[in-house]
């Protein structure tokens, strides 16, 4: 985009006319008019005059190859923890699940110190309980699922041994299993292998480590850097689509579930993968 086209772009957005513009700037309408135009350039004085009017930068104005991007306020929490503390409750109140109901505040009092990466410091529960809603709102009612969904990070973050988790054996075989524990010099890619292998022998275990990644994938860009979000796509890639297609064909009340998941995580990495190789 020419600097004539910024200027134009940035005088409209601003609902600001011509001579307007000019006003501000000390210049007569004909010469706002002839830099849009690309007639000829703004000096230097009247570009950095031009730069404060329109609420930008001289930078970007001679930048003809950068885009003008909104001064977005970017936010690392998309829903309140609040909230759906209150949803997953009245939830599984009128539904009586019961082990959702041991597991909620349990979840909620050990992730109580703890925070997501990123500089807004949200409260980590929201994590568990976002994963939580969003099973809910894909129709996914069953009550050790979602109880795992969560306590999966309180044995692996809080110090918490599996016989503490207000958890039956099948929810406490599920956090088992999606808890990372590398053996004592293990290989990284060693460990990775082993640790998917034993989450698909287990098609809830699957599901929770599935919808853990979606979230987790959603959220990279609040506290990930370039190498560990393409390390993460790579990894969703190798080992997490693989659990899909397999509960794909194990579990198929979970298809549709399934299909919105997937679909969710390669609109995220198709996005980042371009954003990524630029």
């Amino acid at each position: 985009m020419s600097i004539g086209s910024k200027i134009y772009q940035k005088r409209k957005l601003l609902e600001m006319t011509q001579n307007q513009l000019a006003e501000a700037v000390g210049v007569s309408f004909q010469a706002v008019s002839a830099w849009e135009r690309d007639e000829y350039l703004p000096d230097t004085q009247k570009l950095l005059d031009i730069a404060k009017v329109l609420g930008t930068t001289v930078a970007f104005l001679l930048d003809e190859g950068k885009a003008d991007v909104p001064n977005w306020g970017l936010r690392d929490r998309v829903f309140s923890e609040e909230h759906m503390y209150t949803f997953v409750k009245a939830t599984a109140t009128a539904k009586s699940l019961n082990g959702t109901l041991r597991a909620l505040p349990f979840a909620k009092d050990k992730h109580k110190d703890q925070f997501r990466k990123g500089k807004d410091r949200v409260p980590y529960i929201n994590h568990p309980l976002t994963i939580t809603c969003h099973a809910l709102a894909m129709g996914i009612q069953d009550d050790g699922v979602l109880a795992a969904i969560l306590l999966h990070d309180v044995v692996e973050d809080c110090q918490v041994t599996l016989d503490e988790l207000p958890a039956n054996d099948k929810v406490k075989d599920i956090v088992d299993r999606v808890s990372k524990a590398e053996l004592p010099g293990e290989e990284r890619s060693v460990f990775k292998k082993r640790y998917h292998a034993r989450i698909m022998e287990n098609s809830a275990a699957s599901l929770v480590k599935i919808m853990d990644r979606c979230n987790n994938l959603s959220m990279m860009a609040t506290g990930f850097d370039k190498d560990k979000m393409i390390t993460y796509i790579v990894e969703t890639e190798e080992y997490v689509f693989p659990l899909i297609e397999k509960l794909k064909d194990t579990e198929p009340q979970y298809s549709n579930a399934l299909f919105l998941i997937k679909y969710q995580m390669l609109s995220v990495m198709e996005t980042a993968k371009r954003l990524l190789a630029k």
